[in-house]
């Protein structure tokens, strides 16, 4: 239970990937974090890729990302879904500005490219969005897990295990 006391979200909206959804969502509750679920509305159901429904438990209008320790963003088509909300948006850069974790992996660097936080960094994501990345001010590299400061980024979900582990060490400190 390393993790007793610390609050992390997880963002959620429709056509999230399921791995990199459910995996953090389990390590995290299973090193004792308080997950909370956030999306655009609360109480909401939200369907992954592969059809299984995640139920949002607060609106993202109605926190702010330094109310956590550690934001997670899951990968699938639905960081594109989520950027175009501006309160999921502003999560995460009011979670970036005040220093806190923010875990991206795969498609999930959309957000960061939105949020506006990508300057002078060097970040990992899915190949596809590398251009995204660049153009948002950061350097690409193809490795399983990169840290930079408070980002902790992935490729896929093949590298879940890394980095799920590097987001627990992260927030023990």
């Amino acid at each position: 239970m390393s993790l007793s006391g610390k609050r992390v979200a997880i963002l959620l909206e429709n056509m999230y990937e399921d791995q990199e959804f459910w995996y953090p969502y389990y390590r995290l509750k299973g090193a004792g974090a308080q997950v909370v679920i956030v999306a655009p509305k609360a109480g909401t159901a939200y369907t992954s890729k592969h059809g299984y429904e995640a139920k949002s438990n607060v609106a993202a209008a109605d926190v702010k990302g330094s109310d956590f320790d550690g934001v997670v963003i899951p990968g699938g088509y639905s960081p594109d879904l989520m950027r175009r909300v501006p309160a999921m948006v502003n999560l995460v850069r009011d979670a970036h500005d005040a220093g806190k974790i923010i875990g991206s992996i795969c498609h999930a660097a959309w957000m960061l490219c939105s949020a506006d936080v990508l300057k002078g960094r060097t970040i990992t994501c899915f190949f596809s969005i590398k251009d995204d990345v660049k153009h948002a001010g950061a350097e690409y590299v193809d490795q399983e897990v990169v840290i930079d400061r408070n980002l902790i980024t992935s490729r896929s979900p093949a590298d879940l295990p890394a980095y799920c582990e590097a987001i627990v060490a992260a927030l023990e400190k």
